[in-house]
Order: structure tokens, then sequence, then C-alpha cells
């Protein structure tokens, strides 16, 4: 019988209630107990000695009301137990499943809000920078026009002003200019670090340790004496005002004759060992010079013949690391990519350049190989026009670094550095910024980020300007773009650009320095890029404007069409 039926049944001594109390009026009720149902897992959210305190007032309660023989009492009173024990169930219940999903939203909004927070800082310190260099030209400027009441132009040899000006125009990475290469120069212990005296037990026997000295002069209109104005911006009196810009050459000249060439070859090109074999035996019969080559070279050249056993070479990357302490100058035989190459063996300081032309592309590589005799003569006796090749100094950040100084090693480019989408089917999605400022989102094949001197290399072919490889600028070139209005941008150099794949890009991104190298860029990861304060000096052949129309002239054919004739009326 169920309880739902007590109300319509008489109490008989066969079918009595039984409750678990053990008072001796219950027992005589009735022989079959009717427990009373309590939730199981009630008893892991409630204390068990407040479960048997409600159970001891409910039976309680029920003792008084069944004494009295009262039927609607007994009805009500297990009507409230079946009200408890549904109160029961339903605590015991398990609760809803809250989901995360706010969670994530707010994780990404606070990324998104340190992301921000992060660009102010680099802002405000860009800023604050640009805010100092302004202050110490402005101090310069009235320094220089006090020093000029009191001396006037016609000294030079102390003028402290016009040596910060010099610092200032060339923006070398050298400190200590006084009392090395005068006022109009670049002394070669600011750029290249002379290693101090003494001897060198690790690679005394590899490498020769003397470095000649030189120091850089400007050239203006067929002028060589440097006596030219450094300061290019005035603003006295509140007028700012630009001075006239020659066309100014720089120059280099030995101040002690060079001891030791690099050789940089081309390698499984047979014309290119045998010239090197060459040009390695004249210079040491002839100029007395020490020549170092390639681990490659020096061993193709031993087992050609004994009689090279005065080439040196490095073992290891400690000695390749230290090649700038030891070499005077570089000769390459090749193309542009053997200068390419000879320019990444360098991390720092890079030495003058000599680029023979021996490969399918001579934008780099103005010397004619049948002539190096002469050629090499005139480098090494000098002075001889240079051409700064600015490089790229880029920077990958992990999405998973702790703040912006947990980069990888910096990679050094000098032609180009290309974000692509690799084997992905999907568009690549970049966000760039400019030091601070947002340029655009990019969707299409990639990006290329170059300098002046890969202006005629990848970024030409997707559409970007040639420039001359001395204009200060980065060139920002898209690669099949999915806009019909993304045309190429060409920036100052003094900026930081910022390539970063966001966490919503579709795929993953693909980052090679000039061709090779390629890097992984996963949605977070970010690219930095900017100039670096190595540049590659570069030999001219005549001289940095001529070489490079001659370049695109010879190299593409450059707006190279018939002329047309004159057929029409005559006056």
């Amino acid at each position: 019988m169920s309880l739902d039926e007590l109300p319509h049944k008489k109490l008989a001594s066969s079918e009595g209630i039984q409750f678990a109390r053990s008072d001796s009026r219950f027992r005589s009720l009735s022989p079959a107990p009717i427990p009373i149902p309590t939730a199981p897992s009630f008893r892991s959210l409630v204390d068990p000695v407040s479960d048997e305190r409600v159970n001891h007032d409910t039976v309680t309660s029920h003792e008084s009301e069944i004494g009295s023989g009262s039927i609607s009492t007994v009805s009500s009173t297990v009507s409230s137990v079946e009200s408890e024990k549904a109160a029961y169930e339903f605590l015991a219940q398990t609760p809803i499943k809250s989901t995360d999903a706010h969670l994530v939203e707010f994780s990404e909004a606070m990324r998104t809000v340190a992301k921000a927070l992060r660009r102010v800082a680099e802002g405000k310190a860009a800023a604050q920078a640009e805010a100092e260099e302004w202050r110490r030209k402005y101090e310069l400027e009235m320094a220089h026009k006090q020093q000029r009441k009191i001396k006037g132009y016609g000294s030079c040899a102390n003028n402290e002003l016009e040596k910060l000006a010099s610092q200032l125009t060339l923006e070398t990475p050298a400190s200590d200019q006084a009392g090395c290469c005068g006022n109009h120069g670049i002394c070669s212990h600011e750029v290249l670090q002379d290693e101090s005296p003494g001897p060198n037990p690790r690679s005394s026997h590899k490498l020769v340790s003397r470095k000649a000295s030189f120091r850089l002069s400007w050239g203006c209109n067929g002028d060589k004496n440097g006596q030219h104005k450094h300061d290019f911006v005035s603003f006295e009196k509140g007028d700012i005002t630009t001075a006239e810009r020659s066309n100014k050459q720089i120059l280099l000249k030995w101040e002690s004759s060079p001891q030791t060439v690099l050789f940089i070859t081309k390698p499984n090109s047979n014309s290119v060992h045998v010239l090197c074999a060459e040009m390695v035996r004249w210079l040491k019969e002839h100029k007395k010079i020490n020549v170092v080559v390639e681990p490659r070279v020096s061993k193709e050249l031993l087992t050609e013949d004994s009689y090279y056993n005065f080439i040196q070479t490095w073992d290891d990357d400690e000695e390749k690391k230290m090649l700038h302490t030891k070499v005077d100058l570089i000769v390459t035989l090749g193309g542009d990519g053997t200068v390419l190459w000879a320019a990444s063996l360098f991390k720092g300081p890079v030495p003058p350049v000599v680029a023979f032309s021996l490969g399918s592309l001579g934008f780099m590589t103005p010397f004619p190989s049948e002539q190096y005799r002469d050629c090499l003569d005139n480098v090494l006796n000098g002075p001889f026009s240079i051409t700064l090749r600015n490089r790229l100094q880029c920077h990958v950040i992990r999405d998973a670094a702790k703040d912006e100084l947990e980069t990888e090693e910096p990679i050094l480019v000098l032609n180009e550095v290309t974000i692509d989408r690799g084997i992905s089917s999907y568009l690549t999605y970049l966000e760039c910024y400019c030091d601070s400022s947002f340029v655009t989102c990019v969707q299409g094949d990639g990006l290329i980020i170059s300098t002046t001197s890969g202006s005629t290399a990848y970024s030409l072919a997707a559409g970007g300007s040639m420039v001359h490889p001395q204009v200060p600028g980065i060139l920002f070139t898209p690669i099949c773009p999915h806009s019909l209005s993304f045309r190429p941008l060409i920036l100052p150099e003094y900026v930081t650009l910022r390539v970063q794949v966001p966490h919503n890009s579709r795929g993953q991104a693909w980052a090679s320095f000039d061709g090779k190298d390629r890097k992984l860029l996963s949605p977070g990861d970010a690219l930095i890029c900017s100039i670096s304060p190595w540049p590659v000096p570069t030999a001219c052949l005549v001289d940095s404007t001529t070489d490079f129309l001659r370049s695109i002239h010879e190299g593409l054919h450059w707006n190279l069409r018939k002329s047309q004739s004159f057929d029409g009326p005559r006056d």
C-alpha cells in the first residue's frame, strides 16, 4: 500500500505505520514498517547530525498526531514527508554546468588591452627619444652660433661642433672620433673596432691581427677636400630652413696600407675557381697581401697545389665572428647572391667590399673580372668611392614571450625580408604598424619589407619602385594584395616596422630573410624590422649614381626601345 492511499483507508492493526523511533506505542500499530526515504547524495551536502535532527522532529510530530487517532493529521504528515523528500532530491541534484565562454572573451579582451598599453609605451619612448634628439640639435645649433661668433668658419682642426655635426649627418655608430680622423671623416676605429694590441693565443696561428686604418670624407661636385657645410637644418629665430644639398659622394682613403683581403667566391663554378687562384697568387706575389678564404675554398686550393699553403681560414664560428677585426678588404667573385652571402658572414661591422661581376645579376657587382689588376690597384692605393648600403635588422617575437626583450637572435638582411603564406591556401592576414602608428592590414599573398639596395630585386617584381641605394628609406611592398588600391610605400629609414599575425588569422605565415632562413610565424607572433647601424660599404667603379644607372640599363634594359623616326613635316 502506498502512502497516497492512507487518507482513504482506515487504520488497522495489520496495516499500521511504524516509524524509525523505538517507542513501544508505535510497535503495536503495524508489524510492517515503511521507512522514510532519504536522498543518498544529500548526505554529502548536509551535515549528518542535522539530518538526524530533522528525522527526530518529524517522528515526534507524528507521535502526537497518530496517538490522537487523527487520520487527516497522518495524511498531512505523509504529505510533508514527501515534500521534504522532494526538497532533498532537488538539493541533491547536480548544479547546471555553466560555460566558461565569458572567461575566454575576458582573456582576449585583456590581451588586447595589454597590446594597446604596450603600443602606447612604445610610442611614449619614441616620442621621448625624438624630443631628446631635437633638444640635442638645438643645443648644437646654439653652441655652433656661439663658436662661429668667436672663431668664425676658418678653424676646423679643434672644432668639436663640426665633429658632432659630422656624426649626426653620417649617423655612424662610433663614439670616439676626437684625435683620430679630424672633422670631416669617419675613422676605421669607429666602424671596424681595431683589436687591442697583444698576441691572441687562440687564433694567432690562423688569422693576422693587424688592421689598416682609414677615414671617410665627403666629395662635393668634384671637390674632395671635405670642406662643406654639415648641418642641413637650421632653426634660427624660429624659422626652419634646409641648406642646399649638393651631390656628395663618400670616399674611402687608406691611412695605412691594407694587409689582409678576404675572398668570397661563388660555389660550383670552374671559371670562378680559376680566377680566384690567379688573383690570390697575384696578391701574394706582387702586393704582399695576406689572403683569407672560406674553409671550402681553402680545401680546394690546397688539394690542387701545395703552393697555397700561405692562405688562411677560420675553423669555427667564434673565429668567424672576429673576422671584422682581421680583414681590411673583401673581394667577392660572383653575382649579387655572392655579395649577399658575404654580408651575412658579418653580424656587426663590415669591411669594404669589392665585387667582381661573374654572375647573371650585377646590380651590386660593378667591377669587370678581366681588369682585376687595375681595379685592385686603384682600391688598394685609394681613395675610391663607396656606397653605404643599409641593412635591415629583424627580430622575431613569439607570442609566448613574456615581454619584448625575449626575442630570437637578430637577423641582418641586405635586400629584403618577405612574409608570405607558404603552402597555405588561405590569404595572408597581417597587421602592420610603423612605430606607434597603425599602417594597414595586409590581405593577399604576403608582404615585402626591402632596403633601397633590394629595390631592384623581389620588390621590383611585386610592383615596387626602383630606388637609388643611397636614398635613406624602407620599402613597403605588398605581394598580390586583395585590393586594387593597395599601393607600395617608401618609409623613412628611422622608423621601426612591426608586422604581426593576429590571433584570428586563418593560417600561419612564413618569413624569409634574403631568400633563406625561413621562419614560421604563428598567430600572435610578430616581426620587428629597423635599419641596422652597420651598413655594407661597397666600392664603386665610378660613383654610386653612375654605377646604379649602368646596372639598371644593362641588367634590366630599362626603357630600351627603338628611337622614333622623324618623318613629319619640317619647318
